[in-house]
C-alpha cells in the first residue's frame, strides 16, 4: 500500500506544483486516476452482468444436480468457460479498488511522507516538538502543515479550497460548519451512487428472468425454488453494497477534509461513468438483438 501511495504521490506532486493549490490538484488527480481506471471500470461492468446470468443458471444446475455433486461441479466450470468468465473476476476488482483506497488514504493523511516526500528525520522532528507542546493529532503530518508551513516552505502546501481548509478533520471542529459542506456532498451522492448501481443491477436480472419466463421449457418447481434463490442473492447483494458507503462516511468523518474532497470527485465521475456505460451497452444490445 505504501509503494503504491508513493507513487501516487509523485502524480499529485506534480499536480499541485502546477496549480498551486491542494483541492483543484486533487480534483484533477481524482479524474486522471478514474481515466487509468476506466478500462478495469467497464469490464467490471461486463462482469456484473455476466455474474447475475451466471448465478442465475448455477442456481438451475444446483437443483437439477443437487444429488450428483461432481456432475454439478463440471457443469458450473463448463458455464464459466461458456461465457468466458472467471469465478475470480468480481474479487480481483474489489480488491483492485481496496488497494486504491487505501493508497489514496495514506496519501492524503500523510502528505509530507508520500506527496512532498520529505525526510523522515525532518518530520519526526516537527513531530517531537509538536508533541512536547502539547499539540497532538491524529495525523501528525497534517498538523505540521497548519504548524510550520510559515517557517518551513518545505512543508507548505496550500490546503484553501474555495473557502475550506482541506487539513481540517470534520470530528476535530465540531464547532465549524463548513467542515461539513463536503461531507454532506459525498453522503449524499454515494447513497445516489449505490441506489443507482443497484436499480441497474435489479433491472438486468428482471430482464434475464422475463426471458427465461418467455421460454417455452415448462417452468417446474425446481425453477421456483431458483427464481426465490435469485431474489435471496438479490437482496443480500444490495445489503452488502451499501457496507462500503457506510464505511467510508464513518472514515470521512475522522479524516482529513482532502480525503472527502477525492471521494466526493470519484463517485461523481464514477455516477457518471456507470450511467454511459450502461447505457451504451444497451444501445449496443438493441443493436445486436433487431440484427
Amino acid at each position: 500500500m505504501a509503494f503504491l501511495a508513493n507513487l501516487l504521490g509523485y502524480v499529485l506532486n506534480y499536480l499541485y506544483n502546477w496549480v498551486q493549490n491542494y483541492g483543484w490538484a486533487i480534483i484533477i488527480f481524482s479524474v486522471l486516476l478514474k481515466l487509468i481506471l476506466l478500462p478495469f471500470t467497464i469490464k467490471q461492468q461486463k462482469n456484473i452482468k455476466k455474474s447475475a446470468k451466471i448465478s442465475e443458471e448455477t442456481s438451475k444446475l444446483q437443483v437439477k444436480y443437487k444429488n450428483d455433486p461432481e456432475k454439478l461441479n463440471r457443469e458450473i466450470m463448463d458455464l464459466y468457460k461458456r461465457e468466458k468468465a472467471s469465478p475470480f473476476s468480481g474479487c480481483l476488482s474489489s480488491i483492485l479498488q481496496l488497494v486504491i483506497f487505501i493508497s489514496v488514504f495514506y496519501l492524503v493523511s500523510s502528505p509530507l511522507t508520500y506527496m512532498k516526500k520529505i525526510d523522515k528525520t525532518i518530520i519526526d522532528n516537527y513531530k517531537t516538538e509538536l508533541t512536547e507542546s502539547g499539540q497532538t493529532s491524529s495525523y501528525p503530518e497534517i498538523k505540521i502543515i497548519e504548524n510550520k508551513s510559515q517557517e518551513d516552505e518545505n512543508v507548505n502546501i496550500n490546503m484553501n479550497f474555495l473557502g475550506l481548509d482541506l487539513s481540517k478533520v470534520p470530528m476535530q471542529n465540531l464547532n465549524d460548519v463548513k467542515v461539513y459542506i463536503i461531507p454532506i456532498l459525498y453522503i449524499v451522492i454515494i447513497f445516489i451512487n449505490t441506489k443507482i448501481t443497484t436499480n441497474l443491477t435489479s433491472k438486468n436480472n428482471k430482464k434475464n428472468k422475463n426471458e427465461n419466463k418467455n421460454n417455452k421449457e415448462l417452468k417446474t418447481t425446481g425453477e421456483e425454488t431458483t427464481e426465490e434463490q435469485m431474489e435471496s442473492i438479490q437482496q443480500m447483494t444490495n445489503s452488502m453494497s451499501y457496507m462500503m458507503p457506510i464505511m467510508s462516511v464513518a472514515i470521512a468523518l475522522i479524516a482529513p477534509l482532502g480525503l472527502s474532497l477525492y471521494w466526493l470527485v470519484s463517485n461523481l465521475l464514477q455516477l457518471a461513468e456507470r450511467i454511459t456505460i450502461d447505457f451504451v451497452s444497451n444501445k449496443i444490445n438493441k443493436a445486436e438483438e433487431e440484427k
